[in-house]
């Protein structure tokens, strides 16, 4: 059987990585490289705030070769898009037919991302989808994978679950409204061990810091702007992040 050609959707955490490994098992897939957003202003990975160093360092250990698509701090959806299809027509000229992703069980996000691809004429597959995110989690853990948290979103998690490793006692303390694998945006992770891996992926912890945002506001034609604050504000999101240190 002829194996698909595709571009895997790395954002360095835990779902990555499991998806990551049941691909490389599946023996369906050729994984030509992995893609990660980041943030351009401040060289780290959208979302979850981890250094661009720390990320190459994950793609050395795994062996395949990495793509990174640079975004302004806060793009508009139209500049995202667009950086996002010359991104994946470049690596559809090489040979990509599917594109990767971990998500779990966001309906409306699987839904974007399939009507992207099918743009470029381009499939989407979900190695974890509708998979129990409590099984999700157990079996992650089970294979040997290490993740630390890197960000939490203030809306679900105080200070106290940045920075920490998962294992049985963090899970223990996430409150109940809160998805054993962040998938509705609680938490995010860096994944420094495990079976894709040759070599663990040294690092240290460095400050945490807390970042609060205003609603954002178009700034100009290719980014928004959503300004620190410290104000109290009902509509302000906060998130906490735990600097992580290359080694």
């Amino acid at each position: 059987m002829t194996k698909q050609q595709a571009i895997f959707n790395w954002s360095g955490g835990k779902d990555s990585a499991l998806s990551l490994y049941k691909i490389l098992h599946s023996k369906e897939y050729d994984v030509n490289c992995l893609l990660t957003s980041i943030n351009e202003q401040y060289r780290r990975i959208s979302m979850h705030g981890v250094r661009e160093e720390l990320l190459i360092q994950q793609a050395k250990s795994i062996g395949i070769p990495l793509v990174k698509m640079y975004l302004p701090e806060m793009p508009t959806m139209e500049v995202y898009e667009n950086v996002m299809k010359a991104t994946l027509e470049d690596l559809k000229t090489k040979g990509a037919t599917t594109s990767i992703f971990g998500d779990i069980f966001l309906e409306d996000l699987r839904q974007y991302r399939e009507n992207k691809l099918a743009e470029l004429n381009l499939r989407g597959a979900f190695p974890l989808w509708k998979i129990p995110t409590k099984d999700i989690i157990k079996e992650f853990l089970g294979l040997g994978f290490k993740t630390i948290t890197t960000c939490v979103n203030d809306k679900y998690l105080d200070k106290s679950f940045v920075g920490r490793i998962i294992d049985e006692s963090f899970l223990s303390d996430l409150p109940d409204n809160v998805d054993p694998c962040g998938e509705n945006g609680e938490f995010h992770t860096f994944v420094f061990d495990g079976p894709i891996f040759k070599q663990p992926i040294p690092f240290e912890k460095g400050e945490i810091v807390y970042r609060q945002y205003t609603p954002a506001t178009q700034k100009d034609d290719t980014s928004y702007d959503c300004d620190d604050s410290t104000q109290e504000n009902p509509f302000n999101n906060g998130f906490w992040y735990c600097d992580l240190l290359p080694k």
